[in-house]
């Protein structure tokens, strides 16, 4: 399997020189060819293939307007240029937006294959640069000095900090060993995550924490002179700000996700339709927060990597409103309604944890009829849950 070590790289004014200008040129080169694909597909209506693609950048370092392109490696173009195809076929297939335009105030990154690199005793070497780039490797069990890496991807964020991506191609890791558990989850606001087994996982709120100061920041830049030198250095007080939000909240999913993939063999959760919640003002903003997204992809990856059992079920399974003991459903059920009692037997349930009992035995079922458990994508995919008529009983599902 193929996997990526992320490493902090502390490159000198030359390199960082090198660096610049190859970001420089990797922003020109997909600018310039997005532009001529837009151009021509509404002109023409022709599509643009990778190698129509190949034969525009030659001409383009032909032309005396930009012989600064020949200063630089040749594998970062030629790599923005599968990037971009890559895109293409991504947005047609619907599985992602429209390719946009690079800004020069964002995320910079530059793609090197093995002919513009060397690996050496753990030591890297890119090309047109005289020493290695220094970096802090920070996986005690590996030993830089045996990898071989295949590609390596070079970026420097907002904040100034500089990474690289080292993909190396390695064994499959030892399944790890079975526990016998199952657990399903149902995630919210409130609280992050409630389980099956009555755990709560608190929401660390990683946005609202730090408003304040982020505000505080912004409300400088604003008041500097946009493109001046002090609008600059407030900007990256700014990135700065999002960057502490944003490792924060890597950092509490990461943790998250492998304790819960270490923990139990099947995990099952809800197919939420994210991009449509994030559409409600009131919300919007706590949900983004949350990453709900992330953790599902996280969880997803981790595992398939080490032998766990994932289940998506349906968006449309109504889990709050199912009784997880006899299985008694209810006309309504208010989104204020935290608690309430079945009168079918009387047992009084928290919202949260009855819902992802219902979770996990609406997990159960499909597993037990063999459909699809991880699907991705629009809700337009049905599970075999949705196509109960029979209500789903915890712990035990009839099928």
């Amino acid at each position: 399997m193929r996997t990526a070590y992320k490493v902090r790289v502390y490159p000198t004014e030359q390199q960082a020189a090198v660096l610049n200008r190859t970001f420089g040129c990797v922003r020109l080169v997909w600018n310039k060819v997005l532009a001529w694909r837009h151009a021509r597909y509404h002109a023409e209506g022709i599509k643009t293939s990778y190698a129509e693609t190949d034969r525009y950048l030659t001409e383009l370092k032909r032309n005396p307007e930009f012989a600064f392109l020949f200063e630089v490696s040749s594998v970062p173009l030629q790599q923005t240029l599968r990037h971009q195809y890559t895109a293409f076929v991504n947005f047609f297939a619907g599985r992602a937006r429209y390719p946009r335009f690079k800004s020069r105030r964002g995320r910079q990154s530059a793609t090197y294959t093995r002919s513009a690199f060397r690996w050496r005793d753990g030591q890297l070497w890119l090309a047109k640069m005289d020493a290695p780039l220094e970096y802090v490797w920070s996986w005690p069990d590996v030993d830089p000095t045996t990898l071989n890496p295949t590609t390596v991807t070079i970026s420097r964020d907002p904040d100034g900090r500089w990474y690289a991506s080292i993909a190396v191609d390695i064994d499959d890791p030892e399944p790890l060993p079975a526990t016998g558990a199952a657990v399903g989850i149902d995630l919210g606001v409130k609280d992050f995550a409630v389980l099956s087994t009555g755990e709560k996982i608190p929401n660390p709120r990683h946005l609202e924490r730090k408003l304040r100061n982020l505000a505080r920041y912004q409300r400088r830049m604003a008041r500097k002179q946009r493109g001046s030198n002090n609008w600059a250095k407030a900007r990256v007080k700014v990135a700065r700000a999002h960057a502490k939000v944003r490792d924060a909240r890597a950092d509490f999913l990461h943790k998250t996700t492998t304790r819960l993939v270490r923990d139990h063999d099947v995990i099952v959760i809800e197919d939420l339709n994210v991009r449509g919640m994030v559409r409600n003002r009131h919300l919007a903003r706590a949900i983004s927060d949350s990453s709900w997204g992330e953790f599902r992809r996280q969880l997803e990856y981790k595992a398939a990597k080490y032998g766990r059992r994932l289940v998506v079920i349906d968006r449309w399974h109504p889990t709050s409103k199912t009784c997880s003991a006899c299985g008694h459903l209810l006309a309504e059920l208010s989104l204020s309604t935290r608690h309430w009692t079945c009168p079918s037997c009387g047992t009084r349930h928290d919202r949260d944890i009855n819902a992802a009992k219902n979770i996990l035995a609406a997990g159960r079922a499909v597993s037990a009829c063999g459909a699809d458990v991880r699907h991705s994508g629009s809700s337009r995919v049905r599970s075999a849950v949705k196509q109960e008529a029979q209500p789903v009983r915890a712990g035990i599902p009839r099928l």
